[in-house]
This record gives C-alpha cells, structure tokens and sequence, in this order.
C-alpha cells in the first residue's frame, strides 16, 4: 500500500501536528473539523509552528510555504474520505471517535487505510464500527508531534500485516521511531505514565507533598523535563482522567482508580494550561500552584 495523501479529523493541537508533519514530508494532506473556525485554528497553529522552525533554521521559507500549500481544508469527511489513509484526532472519547468513523466509512475509497490517533482505547473495537478491520490501525503520535519521536503503533486483532506495515512506513517517513504495542488499555507509554500522573496527585491529596515539591522533586528527582503535576496541566486534566478511567475500567485493577481530588479538579472546569487553571494558575508569570 503506497501512501501519498492523508487525512486528518481533529484540528486540534495533535491532529494540527499530524497536518504538520506530513505536509512537511511531501505529502497532500487535508484536513477536517466540525466547524470552519477550528479549521482556521488549526491551520494557524501549523502556520506559527513552522514559522518557529523557519526563525530556529529547521527548515526554509521555501520549505515552509511548499508544506502548506500541500494542505486543503476538508469541510466535509469526503474529501477526507478521498485521501490513502485517514487518521482520527478527535477527543479521547470513544463514543465520539466511532461516531466520526461510522460517518467517515460511506466516504471512504475502497483501499483507504482508517487510523486512530487514540492514546489508550481499543483499537479492535474502534475498528468494529467501520467496514474494514483489516485496514484499521492505531497511530499514537506524540504531543508536541512535531518534535517528539515516538509513534506507537497498535494493531487491532483483525488488523492485516500489510495495514500494519504500511502505519510503519509512513511513521518512519515522518522521522519518527516506532513501538508496537498490544491492544491493550493505554497501550505501552499511557500505561505506565498516568499511573505516575495519578499517584504524584494522591500525594498531594494526602498532603504528602505540595505541588512544588512534587514536580521539583520528580525533574531533579528522576531527571524527568517536567513534573508530573506540570505534565498533567499539559496534557489536560481532562484527557488525564478519561486515560485513568479507561485503565480503571479496562483492567479492573484498583490500582488505577483516579484520585478523587483529580475528578474534582476536571468537575470545576480546571482541565489545565488550556483553560488557565489546573494545578497551575497560568494568569501569571511563572504560573502560581493552586494547592
């Protein structure tokens, strides 16, 4: 299967990145969204992103305006369903994400290659609501996608090696590296960091540390570039939650359950940096601890 355009639902910070990356690679990409607005938004952040990297001397003027030449709006899925391999960035909600699929499929080229770039739900039952398992694959990129490395593939049970490899391909094209994961909840890197986020907030529910404490100690600590409490701010508390419930829910383990004072945090609106309060109040410079 040979990869020439993508597509890409979401214009969000990730599916933006995704846009981003591909157009950068050479390839024709369109992009979609619910309203012409997030598209406008989304198209903006690559916009500002690029021209970072233009002031930075990643890449040229030229470069930059020949990347966005490749992309198109896509205000309908059709377009979208037109492109070699269409890639879901939508909010990590399943509900939402098969919604999109199911209204996708009648669009959909007979050798379009459907892709989620879902962070921790189930490739296989993502996959059930399309017309083709067999050429549905997980695609995690990372946040910022334009300059983390990783892309963890997940194939789904009924996902076809030449499906698999070809979500290979196109992730090495970008530069990145791969790992396989399993289909299992959160996949490998979820799996293992938001039960860190999780715990780093029950210490600061039972008052073991306070915020600073917590995110200086971890950064010097472990060496990690930013605290957990820092992280989960930019990752949204929102997404943070939905993640641990699907591990919760998933694996049936108590070991997952979310921190109560996490739920309380995401029930007030306070989902982090993009709201401007989570465990930071980013009103000020540098941002304040809440707790």
């Amino acid at each position: 299967m040979t990869i020439k355009s993508v597509g890409v639902i979401g214009a969000g910070q990730m599916g933006a990145g995704i846009a981003h990356v591909c157009s950068l690679k050479g390839y024709d990409v369109v992009i979609h969204d619910v309203t012409p607005e997030r598209i406008d938004a989304g198209l903006e952040i690559i916009r500002k992103n690029m021209a970072r990297q233009v002031g930075k001397g990643a890449i040229d003027q030229k470069t930059m305006d020949e990347a966005l030449g490749r992309i198109q709006r896509g205000e309908s899925l059709e377009k979208v369903g037109q492109t070699d391999i269409a890639i879901e960035a939508a909010t990590e909600n399943e509900e939402i994400k098969k919604s999109i699929f199911r209204a996708l499929v009648p669009f959909c080229k007979e050798t379009t290659i459907l892709a989620s770039n879902t962070s921790s739900i189930s490739i296989t039952r993502l996959a059930s609501v399309t017309d083709r398992p067999d050429r549905f694959i997980g695609v995690h990129f990372m946040n910022p996608v334009p300059i983390m490395k990783l892309v963890e593939i997940i194939p789904g049970i009924a996902t076809s090696k030449a499906t698999y490899e070809t979500a290979v391909e196109l992730a090495v094209s970008l530069d990145k590296i791969t790992a396989n994961s399993e289909d299992y909840p959160a996949f490998i890197v979820n799996r293992i960091l938001m039960p860190m986020i999780n715990e780093a907030i029950f210490a600061l529910y039972e008052g073991v540390g306070s915020v600073t404490a917590i995110d200086t100690g971890i950064k010097l600590g472990l060496n990690h570039p930013m605290g957990p409490l820092e992280l989960a701010d930019y990752i949204g508390l929102d997404t943070v939650l939905s993640i641990i419930n699907v591990l919760y829910e998933g694996l049936s383990d108590s070991k997952y359950r979310p921190c109560p004072l996490l739920v309380k945090y995401v029930e007030a609106g306070w989902l982090g940096k993009k709201t401007g309060r989570g465990f930071y109040d980013y009103s000020s410079e540098p941002p304040t601890p809440t707790r």
